[in-house]
């Protein structure tokens, strides 16, 4: 069976990262997609999305993104069905995010983190993390 999910949108609000009571990071935030089509005389129509991350992609988007910050998310779809207060059955709907990665020039996100005021810094020398620089080099291939 398939169940895979691709999107691409801007986060509606801050996302908070929670940890479960054994430990577990957590995050829910929502993504606002654009619509692909326009009609005539209306404005462009959105949808807004529920996304939730856990352990390291919860931090990872806990760490870089904001409110209106333009993300990829691949995931899948997960439903949940329960009765709430009133007494009336619902069903929800979520992605959960298995990988997520940055879309849009570090100056559209809008962030306030230093990692991305600086210009063009390596990630391995603007927040000491684990990542290493990638060097472009190819002098060397013969096309």
């Amino acid at each position: 069976m398939i169940n895979s999910v691709v999107l691409m949108g801007r986060l509606t609000y801050d996302p908070e990262l929670r940890t479960t009571p054994s430990g577990i990071s957590v995050i829910r935030f929502q993504v606002a997609c654009d619509r692909n089509y326009q009609a005539k005389g209306e404005d462009r129509k959105a949808d807004f999305i529920d996304v939730t991350a856990w352990r390291q992609t919860a931090e990872f988007i806990s760490r870089y993104f904001r409110k209106g910050s333009m993300i990829a998310i691949e995931g899948s779809i997960q439903t949940d069905n329960f009765t709430d207060k009133d007494g009336n059955k619902r069903k929800s709907v979520t992605v959960v995010a298995n990988n997520v990665s940055f879309c849009g020039s570090k100056a559209e996100s809008g962030t306030s983190n230093p990692a991305f005021s600086q210009p063009a810094p390596s990630y391995a020398s603007a927040d000491n993390s684990d990542f290493e620089e990638i060097v472009d080099d190819d002098d060397d291939l013969p096309f």
